[in-house]
């Protein structure tokens, strides 16, 4: 019987990947890699100094303005090629590497990644597992395909007494819980 464990996306089958490990036999962590070469640019090289130097002197911005922020300041989806399976009153805590903000100067910006068990086998992106990373450094960080780029600690959590969770099934992929409005239409694509 299966309890928990990766496996590999199906759209990464016949390309080498390796399946998350633990370095030593006291790591709490799955070790992680990228599942392609990927360039992570550096935000002081994008429009991101413009905006601030406009924030920063109290300029009105305008709407190109407030574009070119969204297109230019947000994090870049690393895949890792796996999926994870686990009870359903587990989760999977994604984390960085200490190196990777020491040596590297690329961080996670929502600080960990929470994988549901519900994320397995969804069919937007069959439950694949992205790390968000932003590169803080002044040059553009490659990650070679097979480079460790994060880890994963399987966890249990806890539900309060009266715990009453929204009956709805997952429908989305990465970024989403399949959340519904009120008038029953799907609030990530709204």
């Amino acid at each position: 019987m299966r309890i928990r464990g990766f496996e590999i996306v199906s759209k990464y089958q016949d390309q080498d990947i390796t399946l998350p490990r633990r370095q030593t036999p006291f790591s709490a962590g799955y070790d992680l890699a990228s599942a392609v070469d990927i360039t992570l640019p550096s935000i002081w090289r994008m429009n991101f100094v413009r905006i601030f130097r406009l924030i920063r002197n109290h300029h009105q911005l305008t709407e190109f303005d407030l574009q070119e922020a969204d297109r230019c300041l947000h994090p870049y989806l690393v895949p890792t090629g796996v999926k994870c399976y686990m009870p359903k009153d587990e989760v999977l805590i994604l984390a960085n590497r200490s190196s990777n903000t020491f040596k590297r100067h690329f961080l996670l910006p929502n600080g960990i990644g929470i994988i549901d068990s519900d994320y397995y086998d969804n069919p937007k992106n069959e439950g694949e597992l992205c790390f968000q990373l932003i590169n803080y450094g002044v040059r553009p960080v490659q990650i070679k395909k097979g480079e460790r780029i994060g880890q994963g600690v399987f966890m249990k959590y806890l539900c309060t007494d009266d715990d009453h969770p929204v009956p709805i099934a997952r429908t989305n992929g990465f970024g989403s819980t399949g959340r519904m409005t009120a008038h029953g239409q799907d609030a990530d694509t709204i």
